[in-house]
Parts: C-alpha cells; structure tokens; sequence
C-alpha cells in the first residue's frame, strides 16, 4: 500500500518561495491563503550568524489530530496517506484550524472553507510531483512512496538522519527534514512569517 511522503532537506533551501508562489498557481490560491511557505530568521551571533530558512506545510500526520476534530467527518485520509478537505461538506468551524499544531490550515475567506496542502493530489495520482517539489531550484524537496524502498524519498529516509516538526507529539508525520536539529538549535523565533497570516 503506498504512503506518500516528502524530505526538505535544509542544507540545500535556498530561499528562493519558488515552492510557495508555484504551490498557488498550481491551486488557484486566493490572496493570504498558503499551502506552503517558507519562514527565515537570523540565528546566532555576530560574526557566527546564518540565516536559516524552514519550509513548511502540512504534515499529512497518520494520527492527525485535524481529522479527529472535525464534526462532519469533512477531513480525512485517502489512500496515499494524503489528508485532504471535503469542501461539499466542510462547514467552515474552523475547529481542524485550531486542531492543527503545525498552523498549516487556514480559512478561505472567498469560500468560507478550510484549505490547506493535498501534497498536489491531482498532480500525485497521475504520477507527477507536487508543484513545491518539481519548481525546487535547489532539490531540497524529495516526494514519493515512502513504502517502496526504491524511491527517492525512501532512500533519502534511509540514509539521512531525519526528524519532524515537533515528533515529540508522535503524530506519524509524512513530512520530515534533514538538518532540522542544526536549524532549530536556537528554536523557532516568537513571531514567525506566513504570507497573510
């Protein structure tokens, strides 16, 4: 059975948001509505100072507490693993919004629903990459079946030290890092960038 997954590999962002700006036109995206961007800051001290750069969107966590939120059961898995929204019957609550602890959904303020990233589903079923990966100037994105030990993404998991976005929550991500540990040795800053939110 497939489960799709992505690796970010932080060493090689650059920071480009070509992820972000393809990510909307690939999903007619209204005004301040992201399914991924890209939050930077500053870490260290002068003159040891880098700027980190933290791609984000949603996990596609197996155990995905936006889905146990949800009322109307408008949220769920499909096959793939891919956690995706029924706007047919998406009431617009906001009650997955606040359920999510990566701050990856949000209101459609034109069609009163919750979006959030499919992992470009309708590019993934026919066999394509998601728009953030196929537009990664750098490759720092690697998409596929981390069931097949023979796909790219499954071969960066095994030999490359992985790590997700607050595992300490054991939410079984689909989304995980390389040099996560290195770029958030300082923690994430207070006021963080996500387009219009």
């Amino acid at each position: 059975m497939k489960r799709y997954g992505m690796v970010i590999d932080l060493e090689r962002c650059v920071g480009c948001h070509a992820c972000t700006i393809s990510c909307k036109m690939e999903n007619n995206l209204p005004e301040g509505c992201f399914n991924t961007w890209v939050e930077e800051w500053d870490a260290g001290e002068y003159p040891k100072v880098a700027r980190v750069k933290l791609p984000k969107l949603c996990n596609h966590c197996v155990d995905a507490p936006c889905v146990k939120a949800c009322p109307v059961n408008a949220t769920f898995a499909v096959e793939g693993g891919i956690v995706v929204v029924d706007e047919e019957k998406c009431i617009g609550c906001g009650a997955c919004v606040a359920a999510c602890p990566y701050d990856a959904r949000y209101m459609n303020n034109d069609t009163k629903k919750v979006g959030k990233c499919t992992f470009c589903i309708q590019r993934a079923e026919v066999g394509l990459l998601p728009a953030c990966v196929s537009t990664c100037i750098s490759h720092a994105r690697f998409f596929g079946d981390l069931n097949d030990p023979e796909s790219e993404v499954s071969k960066m998991v095994a030999d490359n030290k992985i790590k997700g976005l607050k595992d300490e929550l054991k939410l079984d991500l689909s989304v995980t890092y390389i040099g996560l540990d290195k770029a958030l040795k300082d923690g994430e800053p207070e006021e963080r960038y996500r387009g219009g939110k």
